[in-house]
């Protein structure tokens, strides 16, 4: 059964059929398809994904679903902000063309039992925090990707690990899809936009400006020729020493395949994840290495 409304020329759909009809459509009169997947309670970050995604593509499809794969038993998935009306309205002022808003049964029908893992990524840092996060991730994207068939879909340097296993998934499973990572978009303090920061309260929102803050100066020690460890030091001490803040992993790795090194690299990428009261924040920044 089709499901289908309009908002000022933004077509809303439910079903799989629905989508691959318009997608269909829009391919016939040689539009680039792009994609933006997205769980709602959308932020001036998802807009920029939106923004990038209008300019590079002829055909915008928006995504709207809060996948319960990725949830562990003791996250937050019924808690996860809804706000549907606004996400509408925030999808019509960005003149999106489409958005994908089904229900778990469309996107998991009963007796669905396949799940898409990729193996090293997910057991790394957030997959060794949160058990199964990445595996329902990798399933819920790769159904995306084979409802929508996007030539290219675009994700926030933020969820960093998540892009890169996004780019793994990709290329392990020759599914044609480029994938565009934009810079993650920040609060005039540094704070990095999550729809999570809602949980934060005002004592709590000026606690979680240390994660910038240290992720910032991590990045100075090592353009300026501080050894990895010690710059891994100090970031730890900052962070632990914050009142409130409980530090799940700071560390300093390769960009591309988020293994740790302690000789200099050219590149690195400086990733946290903490806690402030129930409230969990992760954050990362690209640094380069010592300026000859």
């Amino acid at each position: 059964m089709s499901r289908t409304n309009s908002c000022s020329n933004v077509s809303v759909v439910g079903t799989v059929n629905d989508v691959r009809a318009q997608v269909a459509n829009a391919r016939r009169n040689g539009h680039l398809i792009g994609l933006v997947p997205t769980m709602g309670a959308l932020h001036a970050g998802h807009l920029s994904l939106m923004r990038r995604a209008r300019e590079e593509s002829g055909f915008l499809v928006v995504s709207v679903f809060v996948n319960p794969l990725q949830f562990g038993a003791h996250e937050d998935f019924e808690a996860y902000p809804r706000v549907w009306d606004d996400d509408l309205e925030a999808c019509r002022e960005m003149e999106v063309d489409l958005v994908f808003r089904p229900n778990v049964t469309d996107v998991y029908p009963a007796g669905c039992s396949t799940r898409v893992d990729v193996e090293r990524m997910s057991t790394l840092l957030e997959g060794r925090h949160r058990p199964g996060h990445f595996q329902g991730v990798a399933t819920v994207v790769t159904k995306l990707f084979n409802i929508v068939q996007p030539d290219v879909a675009f994700f926030g340097q933020k969820d960093y690990q998540q892009q890169l296993l996004i780019r793994t998934l990709c290329r392990d499973l020759n599914l044609p899809v480029d994938i565009r990572t934009c810079a993650t978009v920040r609060e005039p303090d540094g704070l990095a936009l999550s729809s999570r920061n809602v949980y934060l309260d005002p004592a709590q929102r000026g606690q979680a400006a240390v994660l910038s803050q240290a992720l910032r100066r991590a990045c100075d020690d090592l353009r300026q020729g501080l050894g990895v460890s010690q710059v891994r030091r100090r970031l730890l001490e900052q962070l632990e020493s914050t009142p409130g803040l409980d530090v799940d992993y700071a560390v300093i790795a390769d960009p591309q395949t988020l293994i740790e090194h302690e000789e200099p690299l050219t590149e690195y990428v400086v990733l946290v994840a903490a806690r402030i009261g129930r409230t969990r924040l992760i954050d990362n920044m690209i640094a380069t290495g010592p300026v000859n």
